[in-house]
């Protein structure tokens, strides 16, 4: 029986020749990760197991990024504490104020992440590596300290769904666009446990950022990992940015899928998810043009915080103006996308149409800080979950969304298809 691409790279990792849906394996890790909200119970784990030193101090990375800067006392002590344990430790890849970023930005920039690796982090949306052909997945804090340890972890081989993706996508459709669209067919628990393993023809006609998107969000379908072949952008991207080897894994043509769906790229459409799940999506072409009124769009996260996203936003805010009575909040997913920003323009044109732009933190997204949301609010957000109280206040309602069209709703004051708009 063939495998697919996630069960391939499993057992190359495991030591077998082969692994079957189901089975449990433990396999060695090329990088475990934690930040400042799940790492702190993880060091506390480790220090029970009564040693002295991680597995491989350039294989731990530590990114404190939620709470960063921190917003108050019990923050600062959080992330004291895990500092204090980095340098314990010799950790290399410590990611601090100043160099850090949002931790599913700065992995793979920094070239910590390329093809063919095994990564757990101890936050739900480490799977954003398989753009890269990873298999990466999130665990738990305990799960985080073990793998600190021993440089292992046991994995239950997921199965998985095949989607076959054909066509190019229109103008103002992303990954964000397309990820949103699946989780709309499929539901919140359609990929329960399972890889969804993306393929075909129109894999070439995303970019490496909406194929981040994508992966990222594969947890909102309940997935275990989202996975993208190795391609010439995927080598390109890990040449660029990494010294470490990329090794290439590919599905057996006989490998055994759950379901196999197809999607027409170039019949997505921009598409909005309403409160309070991820699978309640419309497209733009079922909201009218003043249904929804809103209060805030934040732009940024592990979502959609990369230059090209920045670059989305821009080409709609350059020399127009948000909406009276809303705020728009700017977040660069790291430094380097930061700097960039800067250097193209794009930051001065965000705060000359009314933005507030922020350093790299997760902020707002999980509720943490910088625009979090009253009573009956509204907000347009280019982040991942909008469950209930997400962002803010329980009666809150938060609507995912792209980057173009989180743009043209800052300007309209309500949710907008950004085709009214254009650059």
């Amino acid at each position: 029986m063939g495998m697919t691409m996630s069960q391939k790279i499993l057992a190359a990792h495991a030591g077998l020749d082969s692994v079957e849906a189901g089975q449990l394996i433990t396999a060695k890790l090329d990088l475990v990760l934690g930040n400042d909200i799940t790492t702190p119970v993880a060091v506390d784990v480790f220090k029970n197991f009564g040693i002295d030193h991680v597995f491989d101090k350039d294989k731990v990375v530590i990114c404190p990024d939620h709470f960063v800067p921190n917003k108050d006392i019990k923050s600062a002590e959080q992330c004291k504490y895990i500092r204090g344990f980095a340098n314990d430790m010799d950790i290399t890849n410590f990611f601090e104020v100043g160099q850090m970023g949002i931790e599913h930005a700065v992995l793979p920039e920094k070239g910590l992440v390329v093809a063919g690796d095994v990564v757990i982090g101890a936050d739900s949306h480490t799977c954003t590596y398989g753009a890269l052909g990873a298999f990466s997945t999130g665990v738990g804090s305990t799960d985080m300290a073990a793998g600190m340890a021993t440089g292992e972890a046991w994995f239950k081989v997921p199965s998985a769904i095949k989607f076959v993706l054909t066509g190019k996508p229109t103008k103002y459709v992303s990954g964000k666009d397309v990820i949103l669209h699946i989780i709309g067919m499929i539901g919140v628990d359609g990929a329960l446990y399972k890889s969804m393993e993306f393929t075909g023809p129109g894999v070439k006609e995303l970019n490496m950022d909406s194929r981040f998107t994508i992966c990222n969000m594969a947890i909102e379908a309940g997935a275990k990992n989202g996975i993208f072949p190795v391609d010439e952008q995927t080598l390109e991207y890990c040449k660029d940015h990494s010294k470490k080897v990329p090794h290439v894994f590919e599905a057996d043509a006989d490998a055994v899928y759950d379901q196999v769906i197809e999607i027409d790229l170039s019949k997505v459409r921009p598409t909005v998810a309403y409160p309070h799940l991820p699978e309640n999506t419309h497209t733009v072409d079922e909201i009218g043009p003043k249904d929804v009124k809103i209060d805030q769009v934040v732009i940024g996260s592990c979502t959609n915080g990369r230059i090209t996203d920045l670059r989305i936003a821009h080409s709609f805010l350059k020399g127009r103006h948000v909406a009276k009575g809303v705020r728009c909040i700017v977040i660069p997913g790291t430094q380097k996308i930061y700097l960039q920003a800067i250097a193209e323009g794009l930051v001065q044109d965000f705060v000359e149409a009314g933005c507030a732009v922020s350093t790299p933190t997760c902020g707002p997204c999980l509720g943490g800080y910088m625009g979090i949301l009253a009573n009956g609010e509204r907000c347009v957000s280019t982040t991942n979950r909008n469950f209930v109280g997400r962002m803010g206040a329980i009666n809150s309602e938060v609507y995912l969304a792209s980057p173009a069209t989180a743009a043209a709703s800052a300007l309209t004051g309500y949710i907008t298809n950004p085709e009214s708009i254009g650059e």
